[in-house]
């Protein structure tokens, strides 16, 4: 977890440098016909219409470091709420304070910093999902985060992520594209572990060899020649990979002007999520996307209203709502559903520190065109003495694995969700059309 100086600092660890080598390694599959021609000619072709196939593009955004549910959806008509945070509670819609939640639904608000997804959520394209996350008990960031990204609770000896099974077990959307999946970062997520032709890629727009620029084309021949005099897997990953370099270079990811007048900002989201918005449209077959959002561990001075709460909130809401913009003006984009979620939220009590410590329940968020959203979809449990999980927490009364089965099954063409979600039978909320 980059930006968090909590000790089991997930992003910091040495297995996800491994994870960052394996993942050139995992990049295999390439067609026979792919080796006809030099590797280092690029081989793309865009602005193809693949859509009697299209399933929808998956982004799986992770809040990594425990974002806090009770206040990206405020729980205003539960008067618990107010009793366990006299000081980090956001006012009640209908208080005469300035920073006030705005109302959603007669129950759920969303604070000031979250109000770039109203429109979202007005138009219904997005729905939260509250009183959700995993079941299971951990309270340890890379415990938890790691059985929430292989799908499957308390179980060491599950190494593949759910979206990379995913990606693993069905065909290409595009069965010429070279690169199926990306993850947005220096190490492949565990999410995507063990999707075939998938790639940490930190910077879209900068994957290339290193050095100097004028040797570029002579090193790649040598390298093309190198690889070419090997077997697979070896082979198949580094020509993979080096198609992959001229596809992305064909996208102007540098000069992309967004749809709609949509604003993306300067934030490291906001860059990352351009890029992706620039990489679907250019249809080279992506069909999956890893990010990841760092710095939710608020355990003092968290800032609802003004700090640094409040800061990542508007980040995300800022960025999401540019994205969905960019992604709905016209009618020939393509389709996408977009996942929020974190491994586990924040206690309901605020600590003596202005902040609050590790919980459990939390809320996730999906947007899309798909989405049946203009709602928040939750059985409700309660944040009164009696109703909280270990007496502590917000209940967990969805399991975040419904959602991901549900958008699996419906939208992106799951032949089999036991592959996904191993000995766990998912229950569907009506999340998606």
């Amino acid at each position: 977890m980059t930006g968090s100086s909590h000790p089991e600092a997930a992003r910091g660890c040495p297995e996800y440098a491994e994870l960052s080598r394996r993942g050139f390694l995992a990049a295999s599959g390439l067609a026979a016909a792919a080796f006809a021609a030099p590797a280092w000619l690029p081989r793309v072709a865009f602005a193809k219409d693949y859509r009697s196939s299209m399933r929808d593009v998956i982004i799986s955004i992770y809040l990594r470091g425990a974002s806090d549910g009770l206040t990206m959806c405020v729980p205003y008509a539960d008067n618990a709420y107010y009793t366990l945070r006299p000081t980090l509670a956001v006012p009640r819609p209908d208080s005469s304070a300035t920073d006030k939640a705005t109302d959603l639904d007669g129950f759920f608000g969303l604070p000031p910093a979250m109000l770039p997804l109203l429109p979202a959520y007005q138009a219904q394209r997005l729905a939260i999902i509250h009183a959700c996350g995993s079941t299971d008990p951990s309270r340890s960031h890379f415990d938890a985060q790691r059985f929430m990204e292989v799908g499957k609770p308390d179980d060491p000896s599950l190494l593949t992520g759910w979206l990379g099974r995913h990606i693993a077990n069905i065909p290409p959307m595009d069965p010429s594209a070279v690169l199926r999946g990306v993850g947005l970062s220096t190490g492949l997520a565990r999410t995507l572990v063990g999707a075939p032709d998938t790639l940490p890629i930190a910077n879209l727009s900068g994957f290339n060899l290193a050095g100097a620029q004028t040797s570029r084309t002579a090193r790649r021949m040598v390298i093309d020649n190198m690889y070419n005099g090997t077997v697979d897997p070896l082979k198949a990953a580094g020509l993979t990979t080096l198609q992959t370099i001229d596809t992305l270079a064909n996208i102007s990811f540098s000069t992309y002007q967004p749809s709609g007048g949509a604003t993306y900002g300067t934030s490291s989201f906001g860059n990352s999520l351009k890029s992706v918005a620039a990489l679907l449209k250019a249809q080279v077959g992506v069909e999956a996307v890893a990010i990841d959002v760092n710095g939710w561990d608020t355990h003092t001075n968290q800032g609802n209203i003004s700090g640094t709460m409040a800061t990542l909130m508007s980040t995300v809401a800022q960025v999401l709502a540019a994205f969905d913009t960019d992604m709905t003006a016209g009618t020939t984009q393509p389709s996408y559903i977009a996942v929020v979620m974190s491994e586990f939220g924040r206690r309901a009590a605020e600590n003596g520190s202005a902040g609050t410590d590790h919980g459990h329940g939390n809320c996730m968020l999906a947007l899309g065109s798909a989405v049946q959203g203009g709602r928040v979809v939750s059985q409700w449990p309660g944040l009164a003495p009696g109703q909280l999980y270990e007496g502590l927490d917000l209940d967990v009364t969805t399991d975040y694995r419904d959602i991901l089965a549900e958008i699996c099954a419906q939208r992106l063409g799951a032949p089999d969700l036991s592959v996904i979600f191993p000995d766990y039978s998912p229950t569907f909320r009506n999340i998606v059309a």
